[in-house]
Order: C-alpha cells, then sequence, then structure tokens
C-alpha cells in the first residue's frame, strides 16, 4: 500500500464548488488541483497523476461520461469518482458500467465526498494519509488510542469501528484537547467554512460518539459540554460536566 498523501483533481465548470472544495481538502492537508472542463484531462494525466479524479458529468465541450470513456478505453485506470446534478438513474448505470468507481450526487457535503474518496482508495490499495495528520502522534486516553496516520481508533490494541463522520469529530477534539469548541468551531473542523449544517446539527453526533468512548455516556468524562458554549475533550477524563 502507498503512503503518499492524497492528490485530489476535481474537474468541474462551477467555481463555487471548486473554491468550496479547495478550501475544505487543504485544511485537511490534501493536495487539491482543479481543470474547468475535461478537454485536456489527458494530457493533464500525462503530466501529473494524481491519487483520484473527481469527474464532473455535465460540462461544456467534453462531458464526464465522455472524458470517462475515452481514459478507459487507452487503459487508465486511474480511481474516478463521478459528480451529477441530474436525478435520472441512467446516468449513474452508465457512469458505472464505463469504469466509474463511485458515483455522488449534487448537492453534497465535502465530507460526503471525503467519505468516497477514502473508500475508493481503500478499494484500490492506497492508504489516504494527509499530511496534516503526519506532523501529530497517536492520540492516547485510558483504553483507546486514535491513530491520525491510519484514521483509526484502538480500544485495548483492537480497531473500533468509526463512520467517517465519527472519526472527523473526534479528530478535531483530539487535536484540540481542553479546549473549549464552540458548535461552529467544530463544524468548521468537520465540514469546512461556509457548510450548510445547523449548528445545533453536532449534538446528535457529540452523543454517538459519546457512546463509543465514554465508560458511562449519560456521566461523560472525556467529552464534557461547556454550558452555552460547546465542548471540550479531556484526554484523562478528569473535569467537572457542566450541563447544556
Amino acid at each position: 500500500m502507498s503512503d503518499h498523501p492524497i492528490q485530489v483533481l476535481l474537474v468541474d465548470d462551477d467555481a463555487d464548488l471548486r473554491d468550496l472544495l479547495r478550501t475544505f481538502f487543504q485544511q485537511r492537508g490534501i493536495e487539491f488541483s482543479v481543470l474547468h472542463d475535461a478537454t485536456n484531462l489527458e494530457c493533464r494525466l500525462e503530466r501529473e497523476r494524481p491519487s483520484i479524479v473527481v469527474l464532473d458529468l455535465m460540462m461544456p465541450g467534453v462531458d464526464g461520461l465522455t472524458a470517462l470513456k475515452q481514459l478507459r478505453a487507452r487503459g487508465d485506470a486511474i480511481p474516478v469518482i463521478m459528480l451529477t446534478a441530474r436525478a435520472e438513474g441512467v446516468d449513474r448505470v452508465v457512469g458505472l458500467e464505463l469504469g466509474a468507481d463511485d458515483y455522488l450526487g449534487k448537492p453534497f457535503l465535502p465530507q460526503e465526498l471525503l467519505a468516497r474518496i477514502h473508500a475508493v482508495l481503500r478499494r484500490h490499495g492506497q492508504v489516504s494519509v494527509p499530511r496534516s495528520a503526519e506532523k501529530h502522534p497517536p492520540c492516547r486516553f485510558g483504553r483507546f488510542e486514535l491513530d491520525f496516520a491510519t484514521r483509526t481508533l484502538l480500544r485495548d490494541g483492537k480497531p473500533v469501528k468509526l463512520t467517517e463522520g465519527e472519526y472527523a469529530l473526534l479528530e478535531a477534539f483530539a487535536l484540540h484537547p481542553m479546549e473549549t469548541l464552540s458548535r461552529s468551531r467544530l463544524l468548521d473542523l468537520i465540514h469546512g467554512p461556509g457548510a450548510e449544517v445547523t449548528e445545533r446539527g453536532i449534538d446528535v453526533p457529540v452523543w454517538r460518539l459519546r457512546r463509543l468512548i465514554e465508560d458511562d455516556p449519560s456521566n461523560p468524562r472525556r467529552l464534557q459540554t461547556r454550558r452555552g458554549i460547546g465542548y471540550m475533550f479531556v484526554p484523562d477524563g478528569s473535569g467537572d460536566e457542566e450541563s447544556a
């Protein structure tokens, strides 16, 4: 398996989406580049090889399906995730039949795209390690160890199953121990600035995470509530829990 950081190439004519995703991925130490259309995709891939291509279906000139078909026809097996605003399922089927690795409909959260990228790269035998994660040693708390490089949580040395959302939330806490994080700050850390998620939308994921890492989720010691502000991660479980 490769231990190189993820390199994402987005091919999309939507400038707002390109800017949003660039900010989101770069904040996570993931290399991110763009093409405004698919006309020069093959030439681009001859010069540089990203880990994965995120390819929009509907673009002026060469559309995404045509570009994908051309890639596969010349034997290029680079991982590809297709994006589309179309509702028709036939496009999804055609894209997968032409060799797309996954398909994501617009609109979507950047976090959902990142989760799909991780899943595709795992299937291709690639390890996706953001450069920012390489700087941090594993975070140990109680019986747990969070390894940022491999994006895994261990309990007594055994892997704990986490969704991408649960991992992203735990990572945000673990990288900011003993720091009171507001709900809006947590949303920025997880989804990137400007994500259309309500602040109260963080409470249920926190509750789910408490069920995984707390000895008594009803009396949390590690993910503590700070009244009227947000939450604090206390690795050793000390301190007093406050009511929300």
